[in-house]
């Protein structure tokens, strides 16, 4: 199974952090053949699929058992393992093209609350069961196709204790394979070298099996990747800079991972999008954030603790990410990039007023896990909210993109002229 990372390119570094490659089922398929309701399978003239299609999805049972069944066009390897606080099971499989009803697996039934599903990187997929008590898998099974029944993954989830939950989650953990990488200890924010193009990294929230908010039939993940498109395609018309997108398709990306792109990149700029949702549905208009461990309001520490539970949604483990090296070297070096990220801000801010509405209160502070390379100069632009019909007009128009876009690039293009190009001819 082919796992989408992105490699790490550095010359330099100090420390080693210990990273995550795959994790091996902790449960032995046994092939059973049971009575299961029929459901349609692909018809026989469709061309085939490069990738495996999941056709349905349902749960059955109650609370003493609950059974997940995924129809699917062939037959796919796949590996199951728990993850502890809050309760979920994992089933990890090649990459699937999941023809599904949209919104599928919001409701639950027996121990499973609710189910997602979702593309975790070329070539790998992934299902995450949301479970509302501890439970164990007492069988995992995929049946070959027969006549006018697809392929059937089925997996039976009992009851169990915390204290078995957790043994489960430490035995799947000792298969994991662990590699240990450099780190660069910055020197300061990173600059591009006298005639080069500065490198600009656009980072398009959520992605895969994170949709993000979502109002509607609109997620936040496509309103985000488009507007990520319009900003790259402007950024590259002016001829000055190098743009990179940390995902340009529907794929998921540990936060850990865009963090680290951003930075493998010597990026001079890293500009996060997104489109959240709140409850006061009256709340509307862009804001930007830059970096703090305090968030500035109330408003902004909740919204950096739904993002920063991006990975938690998508079934990542955190309970084993090292913090950063820390030292006094580069508290000096985040302390400026900090401040070269709030010219930035206030600079877009300028410029999305003669294009769209802000937010009232449109620079705040918060702790998002994507503006804390220590040498990249990062903001976290919400482009709006999902919740408020407005917004979600506006950031679903292709020609208000396109403004933004405009807007957007003639700020980074006066900012990094005036603060990063004298930066390096120093």
């Amino acid at each position: 199974m082919r796992r989408h990372l992105f490699r790490r390119g550095f010359d330099w570094g100090r420390g080693r952090v210990l990273r995550t490659f795959c994790r091996l089922a902790f449960v032995a398929a046994a092939m059973l053949s049971m009575p299961l309701h029929a459901s349609a399978a692909p018809a026989a003239d469709a061309p085939a699929s490069a990738v495996p299609v999941a056709v349905d999805a349902r749960l059955a049972g109650d609370k003493d058992r609950t059974r997940l069944i995924v129809d699917l066009d062939r037959v796919v390897d796949f590996k199951v393992f728990p993850l502890a606080d809050p309760y979920r099971l994992i089933i990890d499989m090649p990459e699937i093209d999941f023809r599904l009803p949209r919104g599928l697996g919001q409701s639950g039934r027996g121990i499973v609350t609710a189910y997602r599903y979702g593309v975790m990187g070329r070539g790998r997929s992934r299902i995450v069961m949301d479970l509302s008590e501890p439970g164990r898998i007492d069988k995992a099974f995929i049946l070959e196709p027969v006549e006018d029944q697809p392929a059937r993954l089925v997996v039976d989830i009992i009851g169990s204790t915390r204290e078995a939950f957790l043994a489960a989650v430490a035995e799947s953990s000792k298969e994991m394979v662990v590699e240990q990488s450099a780190i660069p200890m910055p020197v300061g924010p990173n600059t591009h070298e006298a005639g080069a193009k500065p490198m600009i990294v656009i980072d398009p929230g959520h992605g895969g099996i994170d949709p993000g908010a979502v109002s509607g039939e609109n997620r936040e993940k496509d309103v985000v990747l488009a507007m990520a498109k319009a900003l790259r395609d402007e950024l590259k018309k002016t001829g000055k800079f190098e743009v990179a997108l940390t995902r340009d398709e529907d794929v998921f990306i540990p936060l850990a991972d865009r963090v680290e792109f951003a930075r493998s990149k010597k990026a001079v700029l890293m500009v996060s999008l997104h489109a959240d949702s709140l409850s006061a549905h009256e709340v509307s208009g862009s804001t930007i954030y830059t970096l703090s461990e305090g968030a500035s309001d109330a408003l902004s520490a909740k919204l950096a603790e739904q993002e920063n539970r991006s990975d938690a949604i998508a079934g990542v483990d955190l309970s084993d990410k090292p913090d950063e090296v820390a030292g006094i070297l580069i508290d000096l070096v985040r302390r400026e990039t900090k401040n070269l990220s709030v010219t930035f801000a206030r600079s877009f801010i300028g410029d999305m007023r003669k294009v769209t509405h802000m937010n009232k209160n449109p620079h705040r502070y918060a702790g998002f896990w994507v503006l804390k390379a220590p040498e990249v100069p990062s903001v976290l632009i919400e482009l709006g909210y999902m919740t408020n019909g407005d917004d979600v007009a506006k950031m679903t128009d292709p020609e208000w993109r396109v403004h933004m876009a405009k807007a957007l690039t003639k700020a980074i293009d006066r900012q990094l002229g005036a603060k990063i190009g004298s930066i390096a001819s120093n």
